[in-house]
């Protein structure tokens, strides 16, 4: 798992702007987007240009113009996936509009391949085509751009996909995004084309926003397509998914329902695994005509019959792409070592190989090439993994290819059935360049880190703010530092598990999938956990879900204790301490206490405060009664240094040694001795509460964590260290019975035995009082003690020392068991 640092400042400042939790504003920041105006940019998804902002689309739409009013036939040349299908139908719609003679023609991906052939070319020819507009394909086909005009075709390019690698593009008016110079470069080509409908509408003095009745196929192709959900494409896919709920083409409601979608849930997950491979099943396995067929239609019968046959040939595909991944499985095993697979066999589907192949390179986590063999020839389809180029790598291996074609994430090739084993041997030798052993390895990134008692529905809900996600937007992934995972019951005949997640006080319901019905890590293990926050709904009830990513077993880094001294020197320190400025300093605080913070808010800590704090150069956050190994965690993943400062600093590194580390951690009683250790900290987390009123020096934050347990606990370690009854008799007897002790021996007396010894200070406490009662000599050069010679019974309370412990015993018991305190812990 990788956790990225970011500026907490940052994250704070958004929140405050914003109005949003913390954990919003960390995936904000981490993702680029700590300025509050960019955040609500992003968040409002509402990116829109002008028409004027790209380059030559409107002479484009005019020459189109001059065609529709002459009267010639233009044929819209598609592709034969969802984006091929969908820009093909946003443009045809569009030139029936403007009352054009427009037919379309999509290519078969066995009988014609990808793009424009030179087949096609005669073809449309012959059939009377005057005008050839491609989406979604032909900027690289300069050849055969070149043979339609030289037979009387004019033709005009919209695209997408990266321009060949000499540089070379088609000698024909070209719609791109990038190759023209919009803001917005990773349109899909549905994007593409919905623009051009824009411009052909305004061209003709129509209202160019009547093409928006085609955003629900805009949102389709836009996600089905993989392009990054950035910039403009949020804003088209958003209101594309709402345009989508409520479509009035009876052709993507009848698909609704054979995928059984519910157009109220409706979510760029529904698109991805639902309706998008329902519309390529026809293209993949047979021709793409039906899923063109299926959106143009206004009969609702033949919609119905359209999307039942998608729906039928979409289980086929499923069937037939089980049995290829299986094979491709069996030939890993056989490969050649090396950063990259290239896979080739007879007898597969070509139009099911690109699926396969995402499943090779997610599981094995290296690009992956299939080719499906036929004859003399080759049909190949390549995924790729986030660190590595795949359309470099083609270029890189071109000599080996016939034709290749794509982008950094998916790419398609043709090859010679004889070129096979040199193309994989230079593919090879490219990955292997250009990755390395870390490139390889899978990673799950974090966007921040929650304690357990943030994952709420409101979280959830509020997380949804950053949808729609895919790519350049991925799902938010979570950290819940120091969880368990209990209560595993497996599910889906034990493919899948459902469990508790527990952490932080707080319990949710979780599921792991395809993980054999087991858990990474056992029940009794702290585990940090990454999870993904859902929105469940499930017969009405909406709830929230946690899908597990990853869990491993907590390895924090290690806990420095700083502040603590010796046990010589801090006894010393301690009997000579004077505690007339000790008690001025702060005693009786809890009558003088204010009211706190919000609890979650920052606020500026000045005076005194409920909880006993003050910081004038730091900012207070009131996270009382939530938890703290999250808390840890979030800072320590901020990069910025982290003092944790409890009650009883030696027992709280072990306890939280197999939690949480990365930060330094002190005691109350130590930083009051010596203020300047919180200047070099940006972050001081009071894990427990101080027993009266501290000032807290340097800059940055002060986080207020403890609970009620915490109280408790401070409260148990206050009364250890001051009431001095029971350890000023044991000390005494001890030496009576031994006549005195020196060096080490006197050491082992003073700190006592089981599993709480005593302090440093509790034992320069115990020999000051019985020193300041005649009962003990005191050797500060052994040290050594002896008992007097004829000790007489005394009152403890003769000792000065004795009554001002007492003192501060009872002044930290009313502040620690004071109502407000108590209150805000709860």
């Amino acid at each position: 798992m990788s956790v990225a640092p970011y500026e907490f400042a940052a994250a704070a400042r958004l929140a405050a702007e914003l109005s949003c939790s913390h954990v919003l504003a960390q995936v904000l920041v981490r993702r680029g987007l700590g300025e509050p105006e960019a955040a609500r940019t992003f968040l409002a998804a509402g990116v829109r240009h002008g028409l004027e902002e790209w380059p030559g689309l409107m002479e484009v739409a005019e020459r189109i113009l001059g065609h529709v009013r002459r009267g010639a036939r233009i044929t819209v040349h598609g592709d034969y996936d969802v984006d091929g299908v969908c820009s093909t139908a946003i443009l045809v719609r569009a030139l029936r509009t403007l009352g054009a003679d427009v037919d379309w023609y999509l290519p078969s991906r066995i009988d014609d391949g990808y793009g424009l052939a030179l087949a096609t070319v005669e073809k449309l020819a012959a059939r009377g085509t005057n005008l050839l507009i491609t989406v979604d394909c032909a900027v690289t086909a300069v050849d055969e751009v070149a043979a339609a005009q030289a037979l009387g075709l004019e033709v005009i390019v919209t695209d997408h996909h990266s321009p060949r690698a000499d540089g070379r593009l088609p000698e024909a008016p070209i719609v791109h995004p990038r190759v023209n110079g919009y803001p917005c470069p990773e349109l899909c080509a549905a994007g593409v084309a919905h623009k051009l409908a824009m411009a052909l509408l305004a061209a003709n003095g129509m209202d160019p926003n009547w093409a928006e009745e085609d955003l629900d196929l805009v949102a389709l192709a836009t996600v089905a397509d993989v392009v990054p959900l950035q910039g403009e494409n949020r804003r088209l896919v958003r209101e594309g998914l709402k345009a989508l709920a409520a479509t009035r083409k009876v052709g993507l409601r009848a698909l609704m329902d054979v995928a059984r979608v519910d157009p109220s849930g409706l979510d760029e997950s529904a698109i991805g695994f639902r309706l998008g491979p329902r519309l390529n099943a026809s293209g993949r396995l047979y021709r793409a005509d039906a899923g063109l067929e299926l959106l143009l239609t206004e009969d609702r019968e033949r919609a119905r019959a359209v999307a039942a046959e998608l729906d039928a040939v979409n289980t086929e595909r499923r069937d037939v792409e089980t049995r290829i991944r299986f094979e491709a499985e069996a030939l890993v095993a056989e490969h050649p070592e090396g950063n990259a697979l290239v896979l080739a066999a007879e007898g597969w589907h070509p139009g099911v190989i690109g699926i396969v192949a995402s499943r090779i390179a997610e599981r094995h986590h290296r690009p992956a090439v299939l080719i499906a063999l036929e004859g003399e020839e080759g049909s190949g389809s390549g995924r790729s993994i986030p660190r590595f180029d795949l359309l470099g790598g083609l270029n890189a291996s071109a000599q080996h290819l016939l034709r290749h074609g794509g982008h950094k994430a998916a790419a398609g090739l043709t090859i010679a059935a004889d070129q096979v084993d040199a193309f994989r041997a230079a593919f090879l030798a490219h990955a292997n360049e250009v990755l390395s052993e870390e490139d390889l390895r899978p990673e799950v990134r974090v966007d921040a880190v929650a304690q357990g008692d943030a994952l709420t529905m409101d979280l959830a809900e509020e997380l949804q703010q950053l949808a729609p996600f895919g790519a350049g937007n991925p799902p938010i992934t979570l950290l819940v530092p120091s969880a368990h995972l209990i209560n595993p019951e497996p599910m889906s005949e034990g493919r899948h598990v459902r469990f508790t997640l527990s952490a932080g006080g707080a319990k949710s319901r979780c599921v792991a999938f395809g993980n054999g019905g087991t858990l990474p890590v056992e029940p009794d293990e702290p585990a940090d956990a990454a999870v993904r926050l859902e929105i469940d709904r499930w017969n009405g009830a909406v709830s929230p879900k946690l899908v597990l990513r990853r869990a491993q077993r907590c390895s924090a880094a290690p806990i420095e204790l700083v502040g603590e001294s010796a046990f010589a020197p801090g006894l010393l320190r301690e009997f000579d301490r004077d505690l007339a400025a000790w008690d001025e300093s702060g005693g009786g605080a809890a009558a003088r206490l204010a009211a706190p913070a919000h609890a979650g808010h920052a606020a500026p800590a000045h005076g005194h405060a409920a909880h006993g704090l003050a910081a004038p150069n730091r900012l207070t956050r009131d996270l009382r009664g939530s938890g703290i190994a999250g808390l840890l965690g979030d800072l320590v993943a901020s990069g910025e240094p982290v003092l944790a400062v409890t009650a009883h600093a030696p027992h709280r590194a072990r306890v939280l040694a197999e939690r949480v580390g990365g930060f330094a951690l002190t005691s109350w009683a130590a930083l009051e001795d010596a203020p300047e250790l919180a200047d070099r900290y940006v972050h001081l987390v009071a894990v427990d509460p101080p027993t009266r009123h501290a000032v807290l020096r340097g800059e940055g934050w002060t986080h207020l964590a403890w609970g009620t347990s915490e109280l408790d606990f401070a409260l148990r370690i206050h009364e250890w260290d001051f009431a001095l009854r029971d350890p000023l008799t044991a000390v005494f007897r001890a030496l009576r019975e031994c006549r005195g002790c020196s060096g080490e021996a006197a050491e082992q007396l003073l700190r006592g035995e089981g599993p709480q010894p005593r302090s440093a200070a509790l034992a320069g406490r115990v020999v000051r009082v019985l020193s300041e009662l005649g009962l003990v000599s005191f050797d500060r050069e052994g040290p050594g003690l002896q008992v007097a010679e004829n000790p007489q019974r005394t009152a403890l309370e003769n000792s000065a020392a004795y009554v001002a412990y007492q003192r501060r015993l009872e002044d930290g018991r009313r502040f620690l068991t004071s109502a407000n305190m108590r209150r805000q812990a709860a």
